[in-house]
């Protein structure tokens, strides 16, 4: 194995995929103590990183909107090229982040070799025979290898410091020792989403049930028309944080509550890393690729038709109408009541 004293990993545009690749950041950290290691991150995304011990830089780009653009690089490739990287680490499979790596003089450029960007690569990784069922996680450790580092037992991590999570609090009613975290939304598409009606009829059930108990509905802008017509029915013991959170501030709310339930989503993977009691709910997915890793529980009807991958469901829903309200109140329930919360 060859000691390289700066790295630059490229790390996935999609918060859940990011989280899914912090295991390489720790195992590179591991195998080469002494290097500088630099991580490639579209914003905002990369701000989940910014507290990760086992990076020394964070380069950070916005997102492209032409293809031709995003090719080219430009500042990106500037940014880099200033660098004199020794070895560069691409987690993702577009042309333009092998190119740009290729363009800045990066020395050698592991990748998984698929399609045109292998002539951009010098180092080439395979992709396994199995990865439709393995884990993202291992996935992304298998490129390791071909550098001779083998897969690790290291789970995705990530980094909320004390006064971040004392900042988060403003959010929080100090009436309430309990708060259970709810994200209706998924980026990729409807067909990840369970019924916003049924997400309703959870938290109304939580508030009337245990009078200890604060639900926070956490998501994005588009999200929050959603949020806000469920939690005007049901009082303010019911919040819509949806567009309404950073990033890392999400993290943090995050790991402030004592469960969290949510589709296969960005947010699911964070909940994952922090360990916060986690029910995540499946459909159009595959919880053995894209699941919880190794942590949460998840609830997945295995219809004949899933995981489609799907952004619509093109005829009756039925993997995530299956999955009752009853159901999951009742998983939930479980995880609020036996599982306390690990991260004040």
């Amino acid at each position: 194995m060859l000691n390289y004293e700066k790295i630059i990993v490229r790390m996935p545009n999609w918060i859940g995929d990011l989280v899914m690749a912090t295991p390489i950041l720790h195992d590179l950290r591991y195998a080469f103590p002494k290097a500088h290691i630099a991580v490639l991150c579209v914003n905002p995304v990369a701000q989940i990183l910014k507290k990760d011990p086992n990076i020394n830089q964070i380069i950070t780009f916005d997102r492209l909107p032409k293809k031709l653009d995003r090719l080219r690089g430009g500042e990106v490739i500037e940014k880099i090229s200033k660098e004199n990287f020794d070895l560069g680490v691409l987690l993702t499979n577009s042309i333009s982040s092998a190119y740009w790596f290729y363009k800045a003089g990066v020395k050698q450029r592991l990748g998984f070799g698929k399609g045109a960007r292998r002539v951009f690569l010098n180092f080439r990784a395979y992709e396994p025979d199995d990865i439709q069922s393995r884990h993202q996680v291992m996935t992304y450790k298998q490129i390791l290898a071909r550098v001779g580092l083998p897969p690790s037992s290291a789970k995705p991590m990530l980094y909320i410091t004390k006064d971040e999570k004392l900042a988060v609090k403003k959010f929080i009613n100090p009436k309430f020792s309990k708060v259970v975290g709810i994200n209706p939304g998924a980026a990729y598409g409807s067909a990840k989403c369970w019924l916003p009606k049924r997400f309703a009829k959870v938290a109304k059930d939580l508030i009337d049930n245990d009078d200890e108990v604060q639900v926070i509905f956490f998501g994005t802008q588009e999200t929050f028309k959603m949020c806000e017509e469920i939690c005007n029915e049901l009082g303010p013991r019911v919040v819509n944080l949806c567009g309404k959170t950073t990033i890392r501030e999400l993290a943090a709310l995050i790991s402030q509550c004592k469960a969290f339930l949510t589709n296969d989503s960005g947010p699911m993977h964070m909940a994952a890393a922090i360990q916060v009691p986690l029910l995540a709910l499946f459909g159009s997915t595959s919880d053995v690729k894209t699941g919880p890793y190794q942590w949460g529980e998840v609830i997945h009807k295995h219809v004949s038709c899933s995981p489609c991958y799907k952004r619509v469901c093109p005829i009756d829903f039925r993997c995530m109408k299956r999955i009752s309200s009853d159901e999951v109140y009742d998983k939930l329930l479980m995880l609020v009541e036996s599982i306390p919360c690990l991260n004040d």
